[in-house]
């Protein structure tokens, strides 16, 4: 559940400027937690780790293309 709510954020912030910029005032991941979950999205620190990780794999394959 929390993982698709992950997703809605980012599709949401992408395309609304105030909410990416309440997100971008974010200094920490508990703080960025908060902030979404103030907003209404069930997100967790897990989901923000499994997404890190996703992209960094991302990165890495396309270095080593």
């Amino acid at each position: 559940m929390s993982w698709s709510e992950l997703e809605r954020l980012v599709d949401q912030a992408e395309a609304n400027p105030s909410l990416r910029r309440s997100l971008k005032g974010c200094r920490s991941t508990p703080e960025l937690i908060l902030a979404a979950r103030r907003l209404g999205y069930r997100i967790t620190r897990i989901d923000l780790q499994r997404a890190w990780e996703e992209e960094r794999q991302e990165y890495l394959r396309e270095a080593l293309g």
